[in-house]
């Protein structure tokens, strides 16, 4: 198989998230490949992701031909212990840069590729600032990347300081940020401007779980009554408006269809401004 810089996968616009899912994973993440979803989001977590489910679909596709390896964008992370339970991916007396490796190689096994299009930590060690142990996975990370096993490295569940920290002192600037998205914090604004700031990709999970009320509000509703649209629909045409790369995670394939499709309609800029106004 060729190396990622010749064979890497395009950035899509829409990622299909597998968290949570546990023995649906399989079937669900087949559901999404089926449905047209081309970027798969995971982790190497047991106590949130069965990653192997997602592999097994993935290989399942590629098989088939339902989906090139070339097309399909693949994007699973790296959890420190404190985030796992007791199904860890690699030793947990082992360094940091260590259990980066083999928690990599553990992914690999699982998604039934060679490389990955995106490798993201899978948050800082601590609440603020970055520590030793952040910094030792952010370059054996790095040493992916010039190995060319992974194309692009991201970071999820940081602040905004974090953020900033990071991209002063990394070596391989994060391609992507992957943040809970709540509307009651303005979108995570200050983290997205300074992504695009930086040409860093944003990408927002939870963005209907985490906003249920800002749904049934009057800039949502209003926008779903003139479009047609579902209130789901609409934050998530949003989402795309403002330069975020959405997750889903639902497990219906007609919502799988419609999240798809939702870059099919416009939201005025009125609307879009509404909408990022909109607090709970």
């Amino acid at each position: 198989m060729a190396a990622p810089s010749t064979l890497r996968a395009a950035v899509p616009p829409f990622l299909y998230g597998t968290a949570w899912k546990e023995e649906r994973t399989e079937r669900l993440v087949t559901l999404a490949l089926e449905a047209g979803f081309v970027g798969i989001d995971t982790a190497n977590q047991r106590k949130h992701y069965y990653e192997a489910g997602v592999g097994a679909a993935v290989r399942a596709a590629l098989a088939s031909g339902a989906v090139s390896r070339e097309r399909l964008f693949l994007q699973t992370k790296f959890t420190f212990a404190d985030g796992q339970d007791h199904r860890l991916p690699y030793e947990r007396g082992a360094g940091v840069a260590t259990q980066v490796a083999q928690s990599f190689a553990s992914s690999l096994e699982h998604l039934g590729t060679d490389y990955l299009d995106s490798y993201v930590l899978h948050g800082p060690s601590r609440r603020s600032g970055l520590a030793a142990p952040d910094w030792e996975a952010w370059r054996a990370m790095e040493a992916l990347v010039r190995d060319g096993r992974c194309a692009r490295l991201g970071v999820s569940n940081v602040s905004l300081g974090q953020l900033e920290l990071l991209c002063a002192e990394a070596e391989i600037a994060p391609s992507f940020v992957q943040n809970r998205c709540y509307a009651r914090q303005g979108w995570d604004r200050k983290v997205r401007e300074l992504c695009a700031a930086r040409g860093i990709t944003y990408q927002g999970f939870s963005l209907l779980t985490a906003n249920a009320s800002e749904l049934t509000q009057t800039p949502v509703a209003r926008a779903a009554a003139r479009t047609g649209r579902s209130p789901a629909e609409v934050v998530f045409r949003f989402a795309l408006a403002v330069g975020m790369l959405p997750l889903t995670g639902t497990s219906s394939p007609e919502h799988m269809r419609l999240d798809l499709a939702c870059s099919s309609f416009e939201l005025s800029p009125a609307e879009v401004s509404a909408i990022e106004r909109v607090s709970g």
